[in-house]
């Protein structure tokens, strides 16, 4: 027994031995490991494709490829607790919040009256509203002075346009001829560019092409934005985000500004409530395009488009309609209207809201107001 103790106790500490100079090793060899990654620490490090440029840029740093970081603040919209009602094709009625801080629409909506199919806004019996029209090469050649005698005030005269599927910008064939012969006739006039934009470069290139064609002309509306959704075709519009147009509204506006004359938004009712962040663009006027006897969008805005189909003598077939609550043609802008205050709706929550750029290819179901304007 005695004897098999002492063989048993010996191989112990024989196992004992190897496992303490197995770790000696391994400790060995990690302290070795750490002392030549601290040796090489200032080394630069390789890029991928350094290989590639050594043959032949020997003596040139190696380009570093690097990633951008796009950084967008977060916007807080104070919501007002009251609802925008419409009608939509799919889901009937829907309804979309107010913004606290965009002001209301301004205008008392039962002074608004039609007569011989024009649209007029009237206080204590007198109208105040500016009566205009807006034009392109398809009213084919015009009849100025009729147009005048007619009563017309004003008109926006398209200049230009980006075509939706190649992105090409072609001007307008008889912007020059309409200017002039607006202008000799002693009509106030605005032009517009019918764009596409997919990006605030394109944005800034119509601005551009406005300008210019505008410069040698008494310009005394503002410069338009005219942004529309094609509908009935595919269009290189179809995936511009909410986040891109709202950029695209305000690369051209302000190109606009910068260059002395007064910018402007043009758009539809449902593209307005669904497409357009408004809260970002509510320091542009806004042309509001609605076609109806009364103007029944909640936001404000200066001019309203109230039909497609209107008639004025010295003009071929249809013409738009329009009025203006100010008058551009003077410093100011003054309004023509009385001094009722903006509607300012009730807060009765002070809930925010981020707004965060989400993509979507879901497409609404619910057709756009918007006439293809351009090939």
């Amino acid at each position: 027994m005695s004897k098999n103790k002492d063989k048993k106790g010996s191989g112990w500490k024989k196992l004992a031995a190897v496992e303490f100079a197995a770790m000696l090793a391994l400790g060995g060899a990690l302290s070795w490991s750490l002392f030549l990654r601290d040796d090489g620490k200032d080394e630069k490090t390789v890029p991928v494709n350094a290989g590639a440029k050594a043959s032949s840029q020997e003596d040139t740093e190696p380009e570093v490829r690097t990633r951008a970081v796009i950084e967008k603040d977060e916007t807080f919209y104070q919501l007002s607790g009251k609802k925008i009602l419409y009608k939509d094709s799919s889901l009937g009625e829907v309804f979309l919040p107010v913004y606290e801080d965009v002001p209301a629409c301004s205008i008392d909506r039962a002074a608004v009256t039609t007569r011989n199919g024009y649209s007029f806004y009237r206080e204590n019996g007198e109208t105040t509203s500016i009566t205009g029209i807006d034009i392109s090469e398809f009213q084919g050649d015009i009849d100025w002075q009729k147009v005048k005698a007619a009563g017309i005030d004003f008109v926006i005269v398209r200049v230009g346009v980006r075509t939706y599927g190649g992105g090409d910008i072609v001007m307008d064939k008889k912007f020059k001829e309409n200017i002039s012969g607006a202008a000799d006739a002693g009509l106030h006039v605005g032009a517009y560019f019918f764009s596409q934009a997919t990006t605030t470069d394109e944005a800034i290139e119509e601005a551009d092409a406005l300008i210019d064609a505008v410069e040698p002309y008494d310009i005394t509306y503002p410069l338009i934005f005219d942004w529309e959704i094609i509908s009935g075709d595919t269009a290189r519009t179809d995936t511009v985000s909410v986040d891109t147009l709202a950029d695209c509204c305000v690369a051209f506006c302000e190109r606009v500004k910068s260059a002395g004359y007064t910018p402007m938004i043009y758009q539809n009712k449902y593209t307005s409530m669904m497409k357009l962040d408004v809260q970002r663009l509510k320091d542009y006027p806004f042309w509001l395009a609605e076609y109806n006897t009364k103007p029944t969008y909640y936001y404000d805005f200066q001019m309203w488009q109230y039909a497609s189909d209107g008639y004025v003598p010295g003009i071929s077939g249809n013409v738009d309609m329009n009025i203006s609550f100010r008058d551009y043609s003077k410093p100011g802008a003054p309004s023509v209207i009385g001094d009722k205050p903006a509607e300012k709706p009730a807060v009765t929550t002070t809930t925010a809201v981020t707004t965060t750029s989400v993509t979507t290819s879901a497409e609404s179901t619910t057709s756009a107001t918007t006439t293809k304007k351009a090939d």
